[in-house]
């Protein structure tokens, strides 16, 4: 996997594995079980170990657009920030307002938690169908708007998993401050 890396201020873009991440919270584009399951979401609890699955355990789940955080394990990051993104269907059900939420709730975690550096994936992107730069604008919007708020946070990383989603992101970030600016 390539390790490019494009960052402006202090949100980065990356492409790499998430689970590489030597940020202090890594998220989790889970599934409502928080129990595992495919893409990111499988990659997060091989790599964590079996603690993680355990703590999940004790949850109860998590809904839809919100959020629950847990000690990261065997990974490099000290926490995971779980949250469950929509299903892309075809822009009717809310999706777009329950990405938003997402970051939004994973945000207030970090803030309430202390976290100064943050990775997230691609949420709701792969098995869950969201186009690709409607989730990257999503995201870029309101990480942005986040940490003007929060300047306890000193660094986003956005991680891509292949290059056409690095591309999505560097193109709505460079839109979303266009549009701030102009």
């Amino acid at each position: 996997m390539q390790n490019q890396m494009e960052s402006i201020g202090t949100i980065e873009v990356v492409c790499r594995e998430i689970t590489q991440e030597e940020t202090e919270a890594i998220v989790n584009a889970a599934n409502s079980s928080l129990l595992g399951g495919g893409g990111v979401d499988g990659a997060i609890h091989r790599a964590a170990g079996p603690g993680l699955l355990t703590e999940c355990r004790t949850l109860g789940g998590c809904l839809l657009g919100q959020a629950r955080i847990t000690k990261g394990y065997r990974l490099k990051a000290k926490w995971v920030i779980h949250t469950v993104g929509p299903m892309w269907q075809g822009g009717t059900r809310r999706e777009e307002e329950t990405l938003a939420e997402c970051y939004r709730n994973t945000m207030a975690l970090a803030m309430a938690g202390g976290i100064r550096s943050i990775s997230f994936p691609a949420i709701s992107t792969g098995a869950f169908g969201f186009p690709g730069h409607q989730t990257a604008l999503i995201a870029t919007r309101e990480v942005r708007e986040l940490l003007a708020g929060c300047p306890m946070i000193d660094r986003v990383r956005f991680v891509c998993f292949d290059p056409a989603c690095l591309e999505h992101y560097r193109q709505a970030l460079a839109e979303t401050m266009t549009r701030e600016m102009g």
